[in-house]
């Protein structure tokens, strides 16, 4: 797994996406339906070749039904299905029904354009679909023909869960998606994250929306829905990665960008950060400085500022002397933002205090 580890997060316990449980599962269930029995443990096969084995929670068998659940581990990622019982359970059809998916309780179900599956199927992605299908293809006969099989996916207390994730605003109503194309939670990758914010804008797009917001925290969004009357679809929460939606939109793009954020956060934009995450860029006063030098302090306001300890202290300072620091930084991180957009959509920035209110503002089409 050393081809896809972070150097920094090299002592980091990896953990397994929800589509890797759903497989070891829906294997250990066809096991079942084939043997008669469950196996104690159950090794699957993820798409770049890796073999890790589950133990399995909970299990039944009946007449050509059987069921089997496995607890999710995501390792030391903050993942909100950490924890979580995915189960599957597989359901012998008549010949030539096929293979057909479906969501058990937990599992949210399309309502919306834009994302990699039709409105009214099942949010069981195509790589946990596949990945399902693949194991349970290897552990059968050549000579068995397609498969017949109904295979519902279930997680307890999903519907719950997915009221922290994205879900609701993405059109996926009634629980969790079952997700990930390798297999395997990269701790803090945020994978999930930035996905989430992939598929934002491709609901956007497929709805016709010709303007979309990403925002930094709760406090941004909040202040930026007051100011514009758009459907909560157009609202990214983008939280530190202002670069993944950036780069996202450069190919597929929405005429018009609103990137609405803290001082502090929006500081780091303008000095060419793309990731604004504290263990990956930091907030420079020195450089801060320098903007205040282009917004007309003197060489005392400066030095000042340069010796502030935090974004807040340097907001303060500026505030306190009357000088429009906050217009400064937007317009530098427009510059920084429209070089990455590469003429392909237009940007606009608006940086707020703790409080909400605005603190700075390059519009679109601006210097």
């Amino acid at each position: 797994m050393s081809d896809i580890e972070p150097e920094d997060d090299r002592r980091l316990k990896y953990g397994w996406t929800t589509g890797a449980c759903a497989t070891a599962a829906a294997k250990a269930a066809f096991m079942a339906l084939v043997d008669g029995h469950f196996p104690d443990v159950v090794e699957i096969t993820l798409p770049k070749g890796q073999k890790p084995i589950f133990a399995l929670e909970r299990t039944k068998l009946g007449k050509g039904v059987a069921r089997a659940s496995v607890v999710k581990d995501a390792g030391d990622d903050p993942d909100v299905t950490h924890g979580a019982l995915i189960e599957c359970q597989l359901r012998i059809l008549s010949k030539g029904d096929g293979l057909i998916f479906k969501a058990g309780d937990g599992v949210g179900m399309v309502t919306r354009k834009g994302l990699p599956l039709a409105v009214g199927e099942p949010a069981i992605n195509p790589a946990p679909r596949k990945m399902i299908t693949d194991n349970i293809e290897a552990i059968r006969s050549a000579d068995d023909g397609p498969l017949d099989l109904e295979i519902t996916v279930s997680v307890e207390d999903g519907e719950a869960l997915a009221r922290k994730t994205w879900n609701e605003r993405l059109g996926i109503i009634g629980g969790l998606s079952i997700l990930g194309t390798t297999g395997i939670v990269v701790p803090y990758s945020c994978s999930a994250w930035i996905y989430s914010i992939h598929r934002g804008i491709d609901v956007a797009k497929a709805a016709g929306l010709n303007h979309v917001v990403g925002s930094t925290g709760s406090t941004s969004e909040k202040a930026v829905m007051e100011r514009y009357d758009l459907p909560l679809i157009a609202f990214l929460d983008m939280g530190d990665f202002v670069g993944g939606l950036m780069k996202y939109l450069r190919s597929h793009p929405v005429p018009r960008l609103t990137i609405a954020g803290g001082f502090g956060k929006l500081s780091k934009l303008a000095a060419g950060h793309l990731d604004l995450h504290s263990k990956r860029s930091q907030v420079d006063p020195v450089f801060l400085g320098g903007l205040a030098k282009r917004a007309g302090a003197n060489e005392r306001l400066i030095a000042e500022i340069e010796a502030g300890g935090s974004a807040g202290a340097i907001l303060q300072i500026a505030q306190n002397n009357n000088l429009a620091l906050g217009n400064v930084v937007a317009i530098t991180a427009r510059r920084e933002a429209a070089k990455l957009a590469e003429g392909t959509f237009d940007v606009e920035i608006i940086l707020y205090d703790r409080f909400g209110k605005e603190v700075g503002h390059a519009g679109f089409d601006g210097p």
